[in-house]
């Protein structure tokens, strides 16, 4: 047995998992100081620098695999979903205050669920559609419709929530025919030709701040990614998957102390609403002895590995239906993470650069958790 298939180490996974967090949410704080630019702009810079040692990694690996996709269609889908919930993230990011932010993102396991009923033919349980009533009642408390004004930044946060949980759909869907570097690769450089493109029309002059910020963020990203993955390695999904909400605590530190947000105690109440359903889909995947274990949210973080059958869905892997982490409420399994050559910057659901927890997104920053 090798050191990498040794016994389970719960207290050192949850602390890889803690420091992979809390160094996603100095990533998110870090995007959300960069004033002035266009949102173009900051994802472009961002997944460039973190494409950097994807490509380096890439060069020396001796493994040699095909980088076609074998499901086009799908992989462009997924790319679609994942340059839109970026940018839908970092505007997020920029206009409202992490928590706000946090809360209204960890709301896509509910999107997951309710993508997969019809899509994926995923049958829902007692359980599982109380942990959804239970996450919308806690996204309606943050938003307070009529008696808080909804504004367009609140859309962009629903809208990567949406993002990230239609991009995990879509990688179920993809399930084990597709390799973990095709999954990253290719939302890479969609996020990088799509910015790179309007940034003809929306590019700013940088300052030197502002560059290394977004360099800053993509290190960021490629860290935060090694820790969770080091996580997954080193125990069970368990005791790694709840401390992707720890990231609410580190955002209601920066808010307070960097930011000067001053978070309410009716979007507290939504935030530990939200959390609580997030909690549950977590201990009904785990209680339900799937193979592979929850992911992290927002996604855009970690890649998907070899897929295995979940007892809970209808149609098998072999059909399409097998599931992968692309945010909370996807799953991956540990022999995929431990066994994969995952690339540097790229989370559990080939995140890009810049997604936070999507999940995560930040998924180099793109899975989460929030490059591919």
């Amino acid at each position: 047995m090798s050191p990498a298939h040794s016994a389970p180490s719960p207290l050192k996974g949850a602390g890889l998992a803690l420091i992979g967090f809390s160094v996603f949410s100095l990533h998110d704080a870090l995007t959300k100081s960069i004033d002035g630019l266009p949102v173009f702009q900051v994802v472009f810079f961002v997944v460039l620098f973190s494409f950097v040692p994807f490509a380096l990694r890439l060069a020396v690996d001796p493994a040699e695999r095909s980088l076609r996709p074998r499901l086009p269609g799908l992989v462009a889908l997924r790319c679609l979903f994942n340059v839109g919930g970026l940018l839908c993230m970092f505007r997020a990011l920029e206009t409202l205050p992490l928590a706000e932010v946090y809360s209204l993102i960890f709301s896509s396991p509910i999107l997951i669920t309710l993508l997969a009923i019809p899509i994926l033919g995923e049958r829902v349980r007692l359980v599982r559609w109380f942990a959804i009533l239970l996450g919308l009642c806690g996204v309606l408390i943050v938003l307070r419709p009529g008696d808080s004004e909804l504004t367009a930044n609140h859309l962009f946060a629903l809208g990567g929530a949406f993002c990230i949980a239609a991009g995990a759909v879509v990688t179920r869907r993809i399930g084990a025919r597709e390799h973990t570097v095709t999954l990253i690769l290719y939302p890479m450089l969609a996020n990088i030709l799509v910015c790179g493109g309007a940034l003809l029309f929306v590019y700013v002059p940088m300052s030197g701040e502002a560059l290394l910020k977004c360099a800053a963020i993509g290190v960021l990203s490629v860290v935060g990614q090694s820790f969770v993955i080091g996580a997954y390695r080193v125990s069970e999904a368990q005791f790694v998957a709840p401390m992707q909400y720890s990231q609410m605590l580190w955002a209601l530190l920066y808010g307070a102390m960097v930011f000067d947000e001053r978070v309410d105690s009716t979007v507290l109440l939504g935030a530990t609403v939200i959390v609580l359903s997030g909690l549950l889909f977590i201990w009904r995947e785990i209680s339900a002895s799937l193979v592979q274990p929850v992911l992290r949210t927002r996604n855009l973080r970690v890649s998907g590995g070899p897929q295995a059958y979940s007892h809970e869905t209808d149609t098998p892997a072999s059909k399409g239906a097998a599931t992968t982490g692309d945010a909370p409420g996807g799953i991956a399994s540990n022999e995929a993470v431990r066994d994969e050559a995952v690339a540097p910057g790229t989370g559990a659901q080939g995140a890009v650069p810049g997604s936070s927890s999507v999940a995560s997104a930040h998924g180099t920053p793109t899975d989460r958790g929030r490059a591919a």
